[in-house]
């Protein structure tokens, strides 16, 4: 008997391993198809075979292409399902900006599950993409079979949180910059100007968003660096969503978004993820969601800021398959 238990075991093993070897992992700008959602054509990427799980991008106005770092999770037997949303990399945009709205991402999500004739599905948002995921599993809770929720945020008021601590950080490191941009605020510009962009941008991503900056630093080599993705941030879409100033003061759909007093009825099973050194999703905010969900499982990354997923896989998605796999 042990010696079937322990040859069922090895074949096991090797199926395992067989599978994980077979895996595709295709090209996020060929090797996808396009699904049309709601009048609009949305490029869809999938990876792997299993149990689908839907991954929602950040921004809002990102593209699929920074969350292929979750490719891994492939082999431990789901099917990964990238897409860029309405507006957004290879997917159709809109004649006119008011079309970009959480409401329309959230539903956007439902019409790809019906378009590609899934029946449940678990759902994993990142940033941004976690406000429209927990719109979806308000609205659409039936039909999930697992939520992930990382580094994102459960209120407006954790966002306006998002704007008031990046700005005082960039106050008081980035002195320089900042004595620049008050300078055009006082003068009228406001966060959707192109030149109030421009020198907001100047701050290197790494300093809000990392543990370790250096992980996010491009390749000295552009002949090595990753060829332009189509639309790759619409920031058009971005300020229609959170305000005209938003990167001051959030308005429009990012200013009235609120899930606090629902999340505790959510009755599938949650993971929420931080990261200690996020300081746009911010841990003292982050650790509300415990309050507010009080069911979920809830995992902070000690050396990871906003991206768990490319600072600390190794630690992140072994938590994730096995959540999913529950």
């Amino acid at each position: 008997m042990r010696r079937w238990l322990l040859l069922i075991a090895l074949l096991s093993n090797f199926i395992s391993f067989t599978s994980a070897q077979t895996i595709t992992y295709p090209d996020s700008w060929t090797g996808g198809q396009y699904y049309t959602v709601n009048g609009a054509k949305l490029w869809v990427v999938t990876v792997g075979k299993g149990a689908p799980l839907i991954l929602v991008a950040g921004g809002p106005g990102g593209t699929h292409l920074g969350l292929r770092r979750f490719d891994s999770l492939a082999a431990s037997g789901f099917q990964l399902i990238y897409f860029d949303a309405f507006g957004r990399g290879k997917s159709d945009t809109a004649v006119d900006v008011k079309e970009y709205t959480l409401e329309r991402d959230i539903e956007d999500v439902e019409g790809l599950r019906k378009a590609m004739h899934l029946d449940k599905i678990s759902l994993l948002g990142h940033s941004y993409g976690g406000v429209v995921a927990q719109g979806y599993a308000v609205r659409y809770g039936q039909h999930l079979s697992h939520l992930i929720l990382a580094n994102t945020f459960h209120s407006f008021v954790m966002w306006q949180e998002n704007d008031d601590n990046s700005n005082h950080e960039i106050k008081t490191n980035y002195p320089e910059v900042w004595q620049e941009l008050m300078k055009i605020r006082e003068e009228g510009a406001v966060s959707c100007d192109e030149k109030h962009q421009e020198i907001y941008g100047r701050v290197p991503y790494g300093f809000l968003y990392a543990y370790n900056p250096a992980r996010f630093e491009p390749n000295p080599d552009p002949a090595a660096r990753p060829r332009p993705y189509p639309n790759s941030f619409n920031s058009k879409l971005y300020y229609q969503m959170v305000g005209k100033d938003g990167d001051f003061i959030v308005g429009n759909d990012i200013g009235n978004f609120d899930y606090r007093k629902q999340l505790k009825d959510l009755k599938m099973p949650v993971l929420i993820i931080g990261g200690r050194y996020d300081r746009v999703a911010v841990p003292w905010m982050m650790v509300k969601f415990k309050e507010y969900c009080p069911q979920a499982k809830f995992v902070i990354f000690e050396k990871s800021g906003h991206n768990p997923q490319v600072e600390e896989p190794e630690k992140e998605f072994p938590v994730i398959s096995a959540f999913l796999k529950k």
